[in-house]
């Protein structure tokens, strides 16, 4: 059955428009209640965290509306990181974990995340039953039956515990100062918290969230200005999250930025040398840069490719055995300490890596010479198919025929928004700039004629 409103996370667009409205939100939590709440009894749990967006208090209000009047028992949050309603999925013995969040969109947009009782992301079978029931006729529960909702006042101090948990024994990070952007999200409190309390100089940007400002000049996505903070301050290392925390990027002392395929890379190299890595495999996607495969491979180690989408890289490391994994976007799995990408979780071990050796962030950051690669993105209307038009495939068709043993073309849409990413790897600049280019004309001349 193909899904009609999950993408590759949860779902997600922009606020009060379909489909991300509260009525929408209110069935939506009444179909993932009956489909949690299949034995008809009173004891079933769902925590529901959220990000900073002002539209969280309505889905959140929704979602809690539609989830207890089928019977399901709502612990509420409030602000926190996705990694931390993954934890805590678990740890409260909940069958269904949601986080409201649109990542590291704008502020205008929204999304929904479910996670099921073993504190990873559900199926696409899951998905797509919730779907199936979503579009019928939903019976609510008996008066008599009706949830109850809770909040949960310590839920970041609880994952807090639990990330310094992930962090070695008796280390401290006394004498390194830390630059951490939250984003003016999901990580706002916690994050600051947790490295002053491991003993580090922190200095916070983007922790003063309004509804509005998340993701807005800050966090992963826009790490300028934290490399700036970085360099006025005289910084050891910046961390950048994310509006949920879920992915990040390290920034040396210097302001440069490390992307997901760096840290990937560092910490598998690392954890093969310590007989941690799980079958000398990496797991990442389509995305990652052909760099790290050849250095992984220089080093005796594989590198597996899942599609792109961090639950397709957790499928792919649960399937095979694997417990490192991650996007170049920045969302670093490790299924040691976590079942999500887990942005903080990832900063920490970066922290302990420049402690371990001994070296600044930036003799670390760059573990590999990346292949050139473009990556472009085409909006196009929704319901629109660009990449089936003649046009377009005629280009794609004339770009593979040049990379033919020279690199390699990505073409794909968006599973979150209504894009078209277009992606090339070639060692040739020019040509490389022509394929993508070539491709991304054509469909913009497609996206305008069918606007």
């Amino acid at each position: 059955m193909a899904r009609k409103f999950f993408g590759t996370d949860g779902v997600r667009g922009t606020a009060n428009k379909y489909p991300m409205t509260a009525e929408m939100g209110l069935k939506i939590g009444a179909a993932a209640g009956c489909y949690f709440r299949n034995d008809g009894s009173n004891g079933h749990r769902v925590v529901i965290g959220k990000d900073t967006r002002l539209s969280g208090y309505m889905f959140e209000s929704a979602l809690t509306a539609g989830l207890t009047s089928t019977g399901m028992n709502v612990l509420l949050l409030g602000p926190i990181p996705t990694p931390a309603v993954a934890m805590l999925t678990t740890s409260m013995r909940a069958d269904l974990g949601i986080m409201i969040s649109a990542s590291h969109n704008p502020a205008v947009d929204n999304g929904i995340k479910f996670f099921g009782p073993d504190g990873f992301k559900l199926s696409d079978e899951a998905e797509a039953e919730i779907e199936r029931l979503l579009e019928g006729d939903l019976v609510p529960a008996q008066a008599s039956n009706i949830g109850r909702a809770k909040r949960i006042d310590d839920g970041r101090f609880r994952y807090a515990e639990r990330l310094k948990g992930t962090f070695p024994h008796g280390m401290r990070l006394d004498g390194i100062k830390v630059v951490i952007d939250c984003a003016n999200g999901a990580g706002y409190k916690v994050a600051p918290e947790v490295l002053w309390e491991l003993g580090a100089t922190v200095i916070p940007v983007g922790t003063h969230p309004d509804g509005f400002n998340i993701n807005e000049g800050c966090g992963s996505t826009a790490p300028r200005t934290a490399a700036e903070t970085i360099v006025t301050h005289g910084a050891d290392v910046g961390i950048c999250l994310d509006g949920d925390a879920d992915r990040v990027m390290i920034l040396d002392e210097h302001g440069n930025v490390a992307d997901g395929d760096q840290i990937m890379g560092l910490f598998a190299n690392r954890w093969a040398q310590a007989d941690r890595l799980n079958k000398g495999t990496l797991v990442a996607t389509v995305m990652s840069n052909l760099g790290l495969e050849r250095f992984l491979n220089d080093k005796g180690l594989s590198l597996e490719r899942a599609d792109v989408g961090d639950r397709y890289v957790v499928e792919a490391m649960r399937a095979g055995g694997f417990n490192l994994g991650g996007e170049q976007s920045g969302h670093i799995v490790m299924t040691d300490f976590a079942t999500t990408g887990d942005g903080l979780l990832a900063g920490l071990q970066f922290l302990a890596a420049m402690i371990e050796t001994g070296k600044p962030a930036s003799e670390l950051i760059r573990v590999f010479e990346t292949v050139p690669q473009m990556l472009k993105n085409v909006r196009y209307s929704d319901g629109a198919d660009p990449l089936g038009q003649p046009p377009v495939k005629a280009a794609i068709a004339a770009a593979e025929a040049s990379l033919v043993g020279k690199g390699r073309l990505l073409i794909r849409k968006s599973g979150t928004e209504p894009l078209i990413r277009v992606m090339a790897e070639c060692e040739d600049d020019a040509l490389l700039a022509q394929v993508v280019d070539g491709i991304v004309a054509q469909v913009e001349a497609v996206a305008t004629v069918s606007a």
